[in-house]
């Protein structure tokens, strides 16, 4: 058998690189689909083989190929699936997996059109947070920055910990910052519709060009649906994942009581609450809460974790 990654999902078809740089179309053996766990659980797999999927395949006499084995992944990144319309509540918000084995979450913001929106960044970085995985912070479009008002949102991320790296795509600001943190990983870029993904991809690499744009979510009915990401090898050591823009994001199997564990800032009042299952909000003698209130949790962070935690249903068990 052949060792190979998955670079691209497309509906039954599952792409595979080799060792040696060739590209197989795949199917999956029919036995390793039996044998797939479907819990609808954080802890299990939900697709057979995704993008960054390491596997094992057996070529045909035509060059097209048969996965016959998937190797553990180390991590997942995911999101909860939008409602079907129509379709009901319960059930239907799935996982949708987006890629395996990831080094690096870049999350693609922008100053301008769309407006940089912080609730939106909170919630991808919990999604990231709770995959472990390293986050890079990418606030692009500072051209048109003239106040310079997007600093104090850089600061704000950047005493959290995180790397937060402000670029412009127009002017090449940047985008040597982003490739010095590249080297030797596998990186996933995931942002927004419209904050300029496309653009930074291709002034880091021109070649990935034409994957770049090609991309789209594909919605298929019924019991699962599949986000489409494509993944490059633009140079040695490197691997790209290309992802497609998003309107809005939900983090998948997190708990109201476990969501403050991934907001990093908590982390220090968490254990200083009253009662374990404290979910922050209105519970008497919450340490959070009173960090909000001396000043030493954001307020805007504050406010964007009680967004998120309203969004959070009880009585669903995905």
């Amino acid at each position: 058998m052949k060792n190979g990654r998955v670079y691209k999902v497309e509906s039954k078809d599952i792409y595979v690189i080799d060792d040696e740089g060739s590209e197989y179309r795949c199917s999956i053996r029919g036995r390793l689909k039996k044998s797939f766990n479907l819990k609808k659980d954080k802890l299990y797999n939900l697709d057979i083989a995704i993008v960054g999927d390491n596997v094992k395949f057996n070529e045909n006499n035509d060059g097209s190929g048969v996965i016959e084995d998937v190797e553990n992944r180390h991590n997942y990144i995911s999101r909860k699936s939008p409602r079907i319309k129509g379709a009901g509540v319960r059930g239907e918000r799935l996982e949708q997996v987006i890629a395996a084995n990831v080094d690096n979450l870049f999350i693609i913001t922008s100053v301008y059109d769309p407006v940089f929106n912080n609730k939106l960044l909170d919630r991808l970085i919990v999604t990231g947070e709770s995959s472990h995985i390293d986050i890079n912070i990418i606030i692009n479009k500072v051209d048109l920055d003239e106040e310079n008002l997007i600093e104090p949102w850089g600061a704000l991320y950047e005493n959290l910990g995180y790397s937060v790296i402000l670029v412009s795509a127009e002017t090449g600001e940047g985008i040597e910052e982003i490739r010095e943190h590249l080297a030797e990983s596998t990186s996933i870029f995931w942002g927004q519709s419209g904050v300029g993904k496309s653009s930074i991809l291709n002034s880091l690499y021109p070649e990935l060009e034409f994957r770049v744009g090609d991309i789209s979510d594909l919605h298929r009915k019924g019991k699962h649906t599949t986000v489409t990401a494509v993944m490059a090898e633009p140079e040695e050591g490197v691997r790209i994942i290309d992802t497609p823009g998003i309107r809005e994001i939900e983090p998948f199997g997190i708990k109201k009581e476990d969501l403050g564990h991934y907001f990093v800032e908590f982390g220090d009042f968490l254990n200083q609450c009253k009662f374990n299952t404290c979910t922050h909000f209105h519970e008497p003698g919450c340490a959070v809460r009173d960090a909000v209130e001396d000043e030493e949790i954001s307020v805007e962070r504050y406010e964007s974790y009680l967004n998120m935690l309203e969004t959070i249903e009880d009585d669903i068990n995905f």
